[in-house]
């Protein structure tokens, strides 16, 4: 009943197996893949005819972690898988950017490529195994992909790269600075394709080194997709990629002339303007027929990238009239906004971010549901990116896929240089909303973030600047590594290269490639002309601010923290809540307490956080024999009076430690509700508390010395 066909190599630690005839069968292509007991599932399908017209590749990624991969029941009421989290977000995009550029070019049949995590043994991250299953199911679909490819997970402790290091390891990155680096590489055998990094500020050449690494290590992988595929995969898809060229040339004489001088304004809008013009102006000087090819979109864009590549890789001038390494003009203002906590404006040629930072307590952390479990992050960063931003008109919504990657990579760039929680203990809400876009806004948003964090009086370790980097690579070899890339330079060029960090090193490395990938040469040109680029833009951020300020906004909560015995939360926070309640009702102040006894006081006011310090203090701290306190007589009896003196705690006043003389009966001086200063003389064998006040100025407080004691 069932054909399978299935195969195995040892790879790191773990035992990975690919699996395809028994599930899914009438996908395309369907692999499971299986790295120690994390399996992921891919199912490939594809349409056999493209939609008439159809002028892009349409190629979807869905990815998909099932609870119950984990044994665990999804949060939330509805008790069931809903929209993708922002894990399951990232991961398509994973998987989409090293896989789209292989496709055979002009191959525009609509594909579905969807993962699901079936097990998960909270060991082996599943990303990886669903990059490796989506690439062993394509292969072996009869697409027209010229892959496979493969993928790695690289760590960084010690000096020493680690193949696939384990969940634990990587969740607790940000606490252990032994482990700097998290690193996911995919590629083909002979280069690299994509990468994305969250690093400690490691060095170029230990960035270039883990890249390598990761890449030597996934060839095992290439090679057991190539076996498998030779032993079970679908006869290839008949396409042949579409002849444009004869369209081409009546598309470039109509239009050669129009587009270089459009191509030669600087400004952008104006060019882009013109650019259209000229496309109309093709369009319009083409037949009938020509104008419904559905290669002409193709036609138009090899024109486009013939004129902006020839002119830089020919030793010309870019658009803007830079050269190879220079950055556009940089603006760099903070405090612009009354209101908020902390606020920047960050501009870059005709590229713009307006960050704000908001400081917010204990009860502001997001609380993440995933398969390993559940956590809690007191630092988010958010990315908008509205169609304002490049002269558009278009429909606002809910933040898509692009909006979630640039914020994550801006996320990366920024977590290395944040002072520890212990520290600092604020959750830290950065957002980026992009005014204007030419150019890498994620980067923008590294600056933008930086500089907010900053004026909001965030102790940074050190600022961090980003740049996007591009190149354009000719089929005889000759190449041009590009910095600070304009968005047209983007599109029509073969690479696009972010790069973020400090003075000290790389905190982020984000690359994506659409040719098939580059050398290790070209990469390290990149990296050393990107690390050039990054000091340069941290000079121009440091004439705005190049640390983070002494003080808060007079709106940002202020948090002092106090840290209490164990056995002591219990009468802090009281019977059903009871204390703390009246603690947080009384002071104003805003109280959290976490299982380790650490207690978080914020507010605005100064005042009421030292009130609801001194209320917790009050319940927790013990009373000190010899010490002097303020109390009020609460009781009389025949031998004595009460005092309550601490917090809560009441002692005995003898009758004989009232006065340096007789009394018949306390209340010849004293009477309930009198406000007395009062010595802690000890405790009775029973734990009783002992005072005494005639050892005590009643007006100053102070201790009379034995000689001035009343006879």
């Amino acid at each position: 009943m069932f054909n399978i066909t299935k195969k195995s190599i040892q790879w790191g630690e773990e035992t990975l197996t690919l699996e395809s005839g028994k599930v899914a069968r009438q996908a395309d292509g369907s692999v499971i893949a299986t790295l120690g007991e994390t399996s992921v599932m891919a199912n490939v399908t594809f349409a056999k005819a493209p939609k008439p017209g159809q002028d892009f590749f349409p190629l979807t990624v869905h990815y998909q972690e099932k609870y119950y991969a984990a044994g665990k029941v999804p949060g939330g009421f509805f008790k069931r898988e809903a929209r993708p989290s922002e894990k399951e977000t990232l991961t398509a995009r994973l998987i989409d950017r090293p896989c789209r550029p292989l496709f055979v070019e002009g191959f525009k049949n609509e594909v579905l490529v969807m993962c699901t995590v079936l097990s998960h043994d909270l060991v082996n991250e599943p990303d990886i195994v669903a990059m490796i299953a989506a690439s062993a199911a394509l292969t072996i679909s009869g697409v027209p992909f010229m892959g496979p490819i493969g993928a790695a997970r690289v760590g960084f402790s010690d000096g020493e790269y680690i193949l696939n290091p384990e969940v634990d390891d990587m969740q607790k990155l940000r606490e252990n600075p032994d482990q700097r680096l998290d690193l996911v590489v995919a590629g083909t055998k002979d280069a690299v394709m994509m990468v994305e990094s969250e690093a400690y500020e490691l060095s170029e050449a230990e960035m270039l080194g883990a890249v390598k690494f990761g890449h030597e290590a996934m060839q095992p992988v290439i090679d057991l997709i190539i076996d498998f595929a030779e032993a079970c995969a679908k006869e290839p898809f008949d396409f042949s990629p579409p002849d444009y060229s004869e369209l081409y040339e009546r598309v470039k004489a109509a239009g050669e002339a129009d587009m270089r001088a459009a191509f030669a304004i600087k400004d952008k809008q104006e060019r882009s303007n013109a650019i259209s013009a000229a496309v109309s102006k093709i369009k319009e000087s083409l037949s009938e027929e020509d104008q419904i090819d559905a290669n002409l979109g193709s036609a138009i864009k090899k024109l486009e990238s013939s004129i902006l590549r020839g002119d830089i890789i020919n030793g010309g001038a870019r658009i803007d009239g830079r050269d190879t390494t220079t950055v556009r003009p940089i603006v760099s203002e903070v405090g612009i906004l009354p209101r908020t906590h902390g606020s920047a404006l960050f501009t870059r040629g005709e590229t713009q971010g307006l960050v704000v930072t908001t400081l917010g307590t204990g009860d502001d952390e997001q609380i993440i549901d995933a398969l390993h479990g559940n956590s809690r992050s007191n630092f988010l960063l958010h990315y908008n990116f509205p169609p304002y931003s490049v002269g558009e008109v278009g429909r606002v919504g809910s933040p898509g896929r692009r909006e979630i990657g640039h914020g994550k990579l801006a996320w990366r760039a920024l977590q290395a240089v944040l002072p520890a929680a212990t520290d600092f203990p604020y959750t830290i809400r950065v957002v980026s909303e992009i005014t204007e876009s030419n150019g890498s806004s994620s980067m923008a948003s590294v600056c933008g973030g930086s500089l907010s964090m900053m004026d909001a009086g965030v102790p940074l370790k050190a600022p961090v600047a980003g740049v996007a980097m591009g190149l354009i690579l000719e089929e005889d070899g000759r190449y041009a590594v590009l910095t600070d890339i304009l968005g047209d330079e983007d599109h029509l060029g073969d690479m696009d290269f972010k790069v973020a960090g400090t003075a000290e090193g790389i905190t982020s490395l984000q690359m994506d490639i659409k040719v098939a990938g580059i050398t290790p040469e070209i990469m390290e040109q990149a990296l050393a002309q990107a690390k050039d680029g990054r000091m340069h833009i941290l000079g121009e951020m440091n004439k705005a601010l190049s640390a983070g300020r002494s003080e808060f906004s007079a709106h940002a909560p202020r948090i002092e923290t106090m840290q209490i015995p164990t056995d002591k939360i219990r009468e802090v926070i009281g019977s059903g809540g009871k204390v703390i309640r009246e603690i947080v009702e009384v002071s104003g102040a805003k109280v959290d307490i976490n299982d380790d006894g650490v207690i978080k006081i914020a507010s605005a006011n100064a005042d009421a956080i030292q009130k609801a310090y001194d209320m917790i203090h009050s319940i927790v701290a013990e009373p000190e024999e010899g010490k002097i306190y303020t109390g009020k007589v609460v009781k009389l009896v025949d031998f004595g009076a009460f005092v309550n003196f601490f917090g809560k705690r009441d002692g005995l006043v003898h009758v004989s430690q009232i006065a340096n003389k007789r009394l018949n009966h306390p209340s010849d001086l004293l009477k309930e509700g009198q406000e007395v200063k009062v010595k802690l003389l000890g405790f009775d064998d029973r734990g009783k508390v002992r005072l005494g006040m005639k050892m005590v100025d009643q007006e100053t407080g102070e201790e009379i010395a034995p000689e001035k004691k009343e006879d």
